[in-house]
Parts: structure tokens; C-alpha cells; sequence
């Protein structure tokens, strides 16, 4: 297997090469990009709709969210004719969106095609500066349907255009491997560890019990991507409740010296199973690790403490955008598959070679599936540069998203979803995330005529509408919602940012807080309640 990983290396060593010489140039690197995606732009019928003809004109391209571009791709799933480029439509993927409960994402052969340089550039990197894999057995994480079948049923529809994957026009890929080529997919199939009826299951805790018992029967298990780190404890916390009856099912389908820990493990009392023993030839775990993901890649570490626990840089659905790199000690962008602009406090925009170490900015980007000037929410950090080119920090979503395990929650959804709740005769609403005990959403008010578990129920159900949130609760990644009420919350609420250094006329109280609520105001509301 050593040999044929080394193999896998030089065929993608062109990629990587490329790559360094884009790293090397970025600025002729994104001047040559964005003509290429300007020619989507101009041949589509957007394109003709703004009236641009030249590049020159690029600034007059309007900056967009989703909902600016909503009725385009609607439409375009409904006619089955591309609009937004003029590339064919392979699939659309399924992601939380804004004011609604879920956005489409259109995915073309070149976005599809981003993706796959995007994994041939972080392999090559692996393979070259990272841990020694000699098996190269891959888990890539699974992203069922949960929920019942009439849920399932809903979100089918349409056709699933041209693509070599058969599948419904929104439903989501079935697995990480799925984002890249036929090809590569291939040349990689005798490395993934394969569970071929996991997407299908739609009970929660039937999924992560074959899932557990999966990964359990891959002893030679090398390598783990995922997305939120807490989608693992997760599986790990089934695991290590669940451990005897695991083993006893499992059988002889797992070393005896495996079957042991598992069946010996009640009586460690609330210590952590050996994971490094579960999996001894576990080398990398690729997750989230910036923001509020941060915590749990360290609580990863903390459990595999030789394994290389490294970030995913950022990624979206809608397009990669950064990768990390070993050789940079960071995450550089994709500056050949992405055309970036980046926008600075005061509004002013700038691209990618212009950028200053130690500077913030928000992300603007256009990619090859028909997202153009496309304002993707992500504040980044310029930590150093690499090959003339920035190295960037994920800070964070802007002021407007809550993100704590992947989750997305955006204000305006919010507030939509507790415009419906019956909170008339309330004055003050405020949804706080919360880490305390384990991740999930306090919603704060002041007065209301229900009792706070309705509301809870309600509401908890409401937030589901949006499918990462659902995914989120549904794995138990998120506990269910809480309701706290009091006349004097505002009063509270008010006091303690005043203590914590802000101004009094600079307060206002978010419909949705984007930071942890703080340990010691929540005891002192706690006590209240």
C-alpha cells in the first residue's frame, strides 16, 4: 500500500506543481482566473440580464447574497436549463440558508473540478510533509438524510442533470469523496473504508450505532475527515456508552485484543476508552478547528495525542476557498479555482495581492458553478504570507451567523422563526448559543403568557427547518433549546455587558448573540429563573 500511495503522489505531483506556481504569482494567477470566470458570466443569461461586456466593467457586477439570487437558481432547477453560466447543471446541494430554511447551490463539472485540485494539492502536501501512511485506509464522513421517510421524500425532486452520481436534484452528496471526479474517486476506492447502507438510514441512533460499529471493524484505520469536530465525539461518546453491547454484536469481526477493551471498558468508570489502541494506526484527523470549532479540535487532540489533528482551512459549499498546508504552517487560498475580493470595515474592496499582514477582512467570491461577487459571510485574518501569496485565518462568520458545530444560523431566520412563535405580549427576545454542559440555544424573554417548554418545543422544532441545525440536533451535536424567562432579563443582559467594558449608548441587544453566553451570566440568570 506504501507503494501505491507513493504512486498516487506523482500522479498528482503536475496538480501540486501548478498550484505552487499559482502561489508563487497571484496576482497574474487571479487576473488570468477571473477572465476565465468572467466568460461564464457574459455567455449566461445573468451575465446578459446585467448588461456587462467587457471585464472592465467587473465592479459594475453587483455584490450578492442568496437571496439577491435566489429566483435565478429556482429557476434554473425548475427549467433545467443553466442561467446563471453556461455550463450544464450537475446537482444542486442542500445548505442552511439566510432568510429561508435552506439554500440550493448549483454545482457544475468546473466547481466539481475546484474541489478535486483543492484534495489533490492537501494530499500531495500529506503525502510529502505529513505522517507516514502506509495503509491509507480513509474515512470520509457520511452525511445521511436523517429524519423519516416522508422527509426524504420531500426533498426529492427534479432531475440529477448530467453528473456520473444518480441522485435527487437537492439532495445532499452522500459522502466528502463524492465532491471530487470519477477518476479520482476511483483511484482512491481501494483506500476508503466503505459502508454502503449508512446513507440510507434515517433514524438518528440506528445511524450512529452501524456507523460506530463501522469504524470499529476498520482496525487499520489511518486517516478521518470530517467536518465539526463534534460530529466524532459524538460517535465516540455512542462508543464508549454503548461498548459492550458493540462488541458483543460485532463478534469475531474485530481482534480479540479490540473485543477486550470493549467488553472490560464498564468497569473503567468515567475514564475515556484507549482510543489510541481502538485505532492504533490512526494518523490524521481532518476537521474544523478554527473559531468555535476550535475547543473541540483541542478536546480531539487531547484523545489523540499522537495523531495529527489538522484544519480544514475554509470550505463552503459554495465553493473551497482555503487549503492548509504543511510546507506554509497555514491555510492558503485557492487563488486558481476562486477569484476573491476581500472588504475592509470601511467597505473599501480589495484583491488578494493587495491584502496586509494582521488586517481583517470579509470574503467576496466568484467560482466556476455561477456565483458571482458572491458575499460568502467569512471573516478572515491575514497571518503571513507564503510564495508571495497571504496566508489566511477563519475568524468567524460576521456579525449575523451563530456557528457553534457547524449549525448556521443566520439573524434573519431567526427572527422570522420568532415572528411566528406566539410572543406578542413579549418584549425582549434574544437566542444565545451556549457551551455549558454541552453545545445548544437559550432563548431569553422577558415575559410571555406559555409556559417556557411550549415555546421551547416550538421553537426547537422551527430552527429545524434550516438542515444543519436539523443534522446538528439530530446527531446530538446540539441539545434541545431552552427557554429562559424573567421580567428583569433586559435589566440583567445590560449590566453585564456594562460591566464587561461596554458603553451604555453603544448597547444593543442582538435577535441572535453570535458568541458563547458567558458561564457567569448564565449561573446569575439561572438563579433567577
Amino acid at each position: 500500500m506504501r507503494q501505491i500511495i507513493q504512486v498516487f503522489g506523482k500522479v498528482i505531483s503536475p496538480v501540486a506543481k501548478r498550484f505552487d506556481y499559482a502561489l508563487k504569482h497571484p496576482q497574474a494567477t487571479q487576473r488570468k482566473l477571473q477572465e476565465e470566470i468572467f466568460q461564464h458570466l457574459n455567455h449566461s443569461e445573468y451575465g446578459k440580464s446585467l448588461g456587462i461586456n467587457t471585464i472592465a466593467d467587473w465592479q459594475q457586477i453587483p455584490i450578492v447574497e442568496y437571496r439577491d439570487i435566489e429566483t435565478w437558481i429556482l429557476k434554473q432547477q425548475a427549467t433545467k436549463k443553466p442561467l446563471l453560466t453556461n455550463e450544464p447543471i450537475l446537482f444542486y446541494e442542500k445548505t442552511s440558508g439566510s432568510r429561508g430554511a435552506a439554500k440550493l447551490i448549483p454545482y457544475t463539472k468546473s466547481l466539481r473540478r475546484s474541489f478535486n485540485q483543492m484534495f489533490c494539492v492537501w494530499a500531495y502536501d500529506l503525502i510529502v510533509h505529513g505522517p507516514k501512511f502506509s495503509i491509507g485506509k480513509i474515512y470520509f464522513c457520511i452525511s445521511p438524510q436523517l429524519g423519516d421517510k416522508t422527509d426524504a421524500k420531500k426533498q426529492e425532486g427534479g432531475s440529477g442533470g448530467v453528473g456520473e452520481i444518480p441522485r435527487s436534484s437537492c439532495s445532499g452528496l452522500e459522502d466528502d469523496s463524492q465532491y471530487l471526479d470519477s477518476w479520482l474517486r476511483w483511484f482512491l476506492s481501494p483506500f476508503l473504508v466503505s459502508f454502503p447502507q449508512l446513507n440510507r438510514l434515517r433514524n438518528p441512533k440506528e445511524f450512529k450505532h452501524e456507523l460506530s460499529k463501522a469504524l470499529l471493524v476498520a482496525e487499520n484505520l489511518e486517516i478521518i475527515s470530517i467536518w465539526s469536530p463534534t460530529f466524532l465525539r459524538v460517535i465516540l461518546d455512542y462508543i464508549q456508552t454503548n461498548c459492550r453491547q458493540l462488541a458483543l454484536e460485532l463478534g469475531d469481526r474485530i481482534s480479540p485484543k479490540r473485543r477486550q477493551i470493549l467488553l472490560e471498558s464498564p468497569s473503567l468508570l468515567n475514564t475515556e476508552l484507549p482510543w489510541m489502541q481502538i485505532w492504533p494506526e490512526l494518523k490524521l484527523i481532518s476537521c474544523w478547528d478554527s473559531a468555535n470549532a476550535a475547543d473541540g479540535a483541542g478536546f480531539l487532540r487531547s484523545l489523540f495525542p499522537t495523531v495529527l489533528v489538522q484544519g480544514k482551512g475554509l470550505l463552503a459549499t459554495e465553493a473551497p476557498m482555503t487549503i492548509p498546508l504543511i510546507a506554509a504552517q497555514g491555510c492558503v487560498p485557492i487563488l486558481d479555482q476562486v477569484f476573491f475580493e476581500f472588504e475592509d470595515e470601511e467597505g473599501k474592496i480589495y484583491h488578494l495581492h493587495e491584502l496586509e499582514k494582521g488586517k481583517v477582512y470579509e470574503m467576496i467570491i466568484s467560482q466556476k458553478g455561477g456565483l458571482y461577487r458572491y458575499r460568502i459571510r467569512d471573516r478572515i485574518c491575514v497571518t503571513h504570507f507564503y510564495m508571495h501569496t497571504p496566508c489566511l485565518e477563519f475568524l468567524g462568520r460576521n456579525q449575523e451567523i451563530s456557528d457553534l458545530v457547524g449549525e448556521k444560523l443566520h439573524s434573519d431566520f431567526v427572527r422570522d422563526v420568532l415572528n411566528r412563535l406566539p410572543l406578542k405580549e413579549t418584549f425582549f427576545k434574544s437566542l444565545v448559543p451556549a457551551k455549558q454542559r454541552k453545545e445548544h440555544y437559550i432563548l431569553l424573554l422577558d415575559r410571555t403568557t406559555l409556559h417556557p417548554q411550549e415555546i421551547a418545543t416550538q421553537l426547537d422544532a422551527a430552527l429545524q427547518q434550516s438542515p444543519q441545525y436539523r443534522h446538528a440536533r439530530l446527531l446530538g451535536q446540539l441539545t434541545s433549546v431552552r427557554v429562559l424567562v424573567h421580567s428583569h432579563i433586559h435589566e440583567i443582559m445590560t449590566l453585564h455587558k456594562t460591566r464587561s467594558g461596554k458603553k451604555w449608548g453603544d448597547l444593543k441587544h442582538e435577535i441572535l448573540s453570535t458568541t458563547p453566553i458567558d458561564q457567569e451570566l448564565l449561573v446569575e440568570l439561572e438563579k433567577l429563573i
